[in-house]
């Protein structure tokens, strides 16, 4: 399987080096029954990240209702003042979402983060269902398994279902930061099998508060951007001036209605950490519900009482940047030295905002080959969700990630994690699949007449021209 996983490209980047995803051959199974808590707790979440995401760049009632501080909201690292008081075109912000889940000891589900900025990983959950159909083809037909093939054409109708209003038939587009991104394979993956466009930001150009592809046949208007960047570098004249990554006047086009940006510019906020903490509370405040899944027991250092409470527990608890990720800045107390919790002392005492604290879960096992010999190795889960506006639909399965190490909390593929293809039964025989056709995932030549050491002013310079 990793020769496969080599020879297709599935690869990541592990200290500076192209790896095969390790993928264990044991799948995850998940029955119907705990697969159905998942699903309603991961569409509920959604739905009230969605709301939230409206309201703190409107009329913030959230705020001025007392539920969250606004100093909270507005000292995030991914709060944008660029894009207050617009909706977005299809009036969808979270179109696509990661919410990473594990298990407590007592066996109950919690989240552990949400992502609904730039969600990496569903290529790795296709490929793996891939690679295993293909390895062991009979234990799929011993099992009632639901497929994932579908997520492509979700995702795809979701996107063009939220694209400006009059367009008929929409051009769906996938901007990617190029070939040296790590989830670059992700990029082309979902656009081949979407059948779209693959582009970067020197292929987009944008005039009237409309944004066009350069290509062969000349320009064509892009109508659906799906962003596979960060917001620092999407537009030079709103954020980053030095970003080659990005087009200038895509923020305003946004703004005009005159593309969809999915997802939308400033939803980093809602994957703030300190925010996480508040979002119990976002789901009773917009939808009136109790959770589904509870989240990880946090302490918001910003609070001098639980700051304090943790300064002195710094050896027992796992503490965390609000604005990581990948387990980037993450201290797991009783693992670390004196030196680093000393170290980590002086930067909570620093920048309290910028830091969580939480327990050490004992994250659930699951049998796992390691070598010649099985044995048990902690996981957690990133189910993804598509949101068309209408409806809120959930990958079955998702993403499985495995710490390969025995003993290890550390699942990230970036610190030697690993991943597993999830199962999730069903109660009755599946229904065939209705997949796009599959087109080929090659990287296309491109078409851009920018060469990569342009400077973007010398783009804006056309625009205003034109």
């Amino acid at each position: 399987m990793a020769r496969t996983f080599l020879d297709r490209g599935v690869t990541f980047d592990y200290a500076g080096e192209e790896r095969p995803f390790p993928l264990d051959i044991v799948p995850r199974v998940i029955p119907a029954d705990e697969w159905d808590v998942l699903e309603r707790g991961v569409a509920q979440r959604v739905r009230a990240l969605e709301a939230f995401l409206n309201d703190v760049y409107d009329k913030m009632t959230v705020v001025s209702d007392g539920v969250i501080p606004r100093q909270l909201v507005t000292t995030s690292a991914h709060f944008h003042r660029q894009v207050h008081g617009f909706e977005p075109a299809g009036g969808v912000r979270v179109h696509i979402s990661g919410i990473d889940v594990v298990r407590d000891a007592a066996g109950t589900f919690r989240v552990l983060e949400d992502n609904v900025r730039v969600p990496s990983g569903v290529s790795y959950v296709l490929e793996n269902r891939r690679a295993m159909a293909k390895g062991l083809p009979e234990a799929f037909g011993q099992q009632l398994i639901r497929p994932v093939e579908e997520y492509p054409r979700r995702l795809l109708s979701a996107l063009r279902k939220t694209a400006p209003a009059g367009v008929d038939d929409p051009t769906v587009v996938v901007l990617t930061p190029g070939v040296f991104n790590s989830a670059y394979f992700e990029h082309t993956l979902l656009a081949g099998l979407m059948g779209v466009e693959l582009v970067e930001g020197r292929d987009l150009i944008c005039r009237g508060n409309r944004v066009y592809m350069r290509t062969t046949a000349g320009e064509q208007r892009v109508d659906v951007i799906y962003k596979r960047i960060d917001d620092d570098f999407l537009d030079p004249l709103q954020f980053r001036a030095d970003s080659m990554l990005g087009c200038p006047g895509l923020v305003n086009a946004a703004r005009a209605g005159g593309v969809t940006i999915a997802n939308a510019v400033g939803n980093g906020v809602a994957d703030d950490k300190l925010v996480y903490s508040y979002v119990p509370d976002l789901i009773r405040y917009y939808l009136n519900e109790e959770p589904v899944i509870a989240n990880v027991d946090t302490f918001r250092l910003e609070e001098k009482e639980a700051r304090e409470h943790v300064l002195d527990r710094l050896d027992e608890l796992v503490v965390k940047p609000v604005d990581g990720s990948g387990g980037k800045g993450l201290v797991i107390g009783p693992d670390a030295s004196r030196e680093e919790l000393d170290a980590l002392r002086k930067r909570v005492i620093a920048d309290p905002r910028g830091w969580i604290a939480q327990p050490v879960l004992q994250l659930s096992t699951v049998p796992t080959l390691s070598g010649d010999k099985f044995g048990p190795r902690h996981v957690d889960l990133r189910p993804f969700a598509v949101n068309d506006g209408d409806d809120v639909w959930v990958l079955p399965g998702g993403l499985t990630r495995v710490a390969l190490k025995e003993g290890s909390l550390i699942v990230n593929s970036s610190q030697g994690g690993g991943s597993k293809d999830t199962w999730v039964l069903a109660d009755s025989p599946q229904v065939p699949v209705e997949t796009l056709p599959r087109a080929s995932i090659t990287v296309r030549e491109r078409v851009s007449v920018w060469p990569v050491e342009s400077n973007w002013r010398d783009r804006q310079t056309e625009q205003q021209q034109q």
